[in-house]
């Protein structure tokens, strides 16, 4: 029985050994590649801002015109981009709504409370957009009749008229429809891609 628990000792010990080697080759080599991304893998724009700032001072992350969802879908992960849209409104209680926003913490609206508290941006209005905009990103919009001063807004909902570049404005059950109606030309940028 002795020689069982000393051959057993002698293999853990060639097995730890031959671990410990090999990370240490591999660590020796290492090409370290720094990406920020959240829990869902979605890179920060924030993140590419500030890399792109300090790989070179001089040159600053071009915000990218784009024109449609494709290329929202194609350039939103990798680049601060903006586009021209449509906004419209909803209410908690619409037809075919739950009261509950479609993307987690799945926030209960119908108790008017219209805004999130995002770590990073604070208070934002609640919006819902195209499903290929991830949940969690982050909108600056301008260009509305509702407000003189640009609105910072996250991604919170889906909706299934809500397609393309088209998005929808989370309002309380006291809030007048026709104050926000069909915005034409509504200019937004996304702040941050996704969580």
């Amino acid at each position: 029985m002795k020689k069982f628990y000393k051959a057993m000792a002698y293999r853990m010990m060639l097995v730890t050994t031959c671990f410990v080697s090999l990370f240490l080759i591999a660590s020796g080599n290492r090409k370290q590649t720094n990406t920020v991304s959240n829990i869902n893998g979605v890179k920060s724009i924030e993140a590419i801002h500030i890399v792109s700032k300090y790989n070179n001072q001089d040159q600053k992350l071009q915000v990218m015109s784009v024109a449609s969802i494709d290329e929202i879908k194609q350039y939103g992960p990798t680049n601060p981009i903006s586009f021209t849209g449509q906004m419209t409104a909803y209410k908690a209680t619409c037809v075919g709504c739950t009261g509950k926003v479609s993307c987690p913490p799945r926030q209960d609206v119908r108790n008017g409370n219209i805004y999130f508290s995002d770590s990073t941006y604070g208070t934002v209005r609640i919006l819902a957009a195209d499903s290929a905009i991830p949940c969690g990103t982050i909108v600056k919009f301008s260009n509305v009749t509702f407000s003189g001063e640009p609105v910072i807004g996250i991604v919170l909902d889906r909706g299934s008229a809500i397609k393309g570049t088209l998005m929808d404005f989370l309002v309380s059950e006291t809030d007048n429809m026709d104050t926000v109606g069909r915005q034409q030309n509504v200019q937004y940028e996304i702040l941050r891609w996704g969580w």
